[in-house]
């Protein structure tokens, strides 16, 4: 089964040291679950300022610049891996270099029917 483990933190201030070790870190996990054949997918996001939210409201498509929530933690990026159970899945969460800073949502993904 695929679970999506989205990558939830605060905007950190970290040194150029700590961002170089952190971005070292990520490159290491990343190859550790390629080698294990957990990876299926996996990329960093453009910070929040960024987007857009998009609603739909009797009709009208409403959009916002920026993420809408009520939150300090943002989105930072994800991976998809193919794992046995959500147990293993957590397991692999708990490797990702930013569950040290944020929190990793592990969330099992229903595929659609293909088209």
């Amino acid at each position: 089964m695929q679970y999506l483990l989205l990558i939830h933190s605060e905007p950190t201030n970290l040194n150029a040291a700590e961002q170089s070790q952190m971005m070292a870190d990520y490159m290491t996990f990343t190859q550790n679950i390629i080698k294990s054949g957990n990876f299926k997918s996996g990329d960093r996001l453009d910070p929040s300022h960024t987007s857009a939210t998009v609603r739909v409201r009797d009709g009208k498509t409403l959009r916002t610049d920026g993420p809408f929530a009520e939150t300090r933690e943002q989105i930072g990026g994800y991976y998809i891996v193919e794992a046995a159970s959500l147990d293993e899945a957590a397991t692999l969460a708990a490797q990702i270099p930013g569950a040290r800073l944020g929190s990793i949502e592990v969330r099992p993904i229903t595929a659609m029917p293909p088209r």
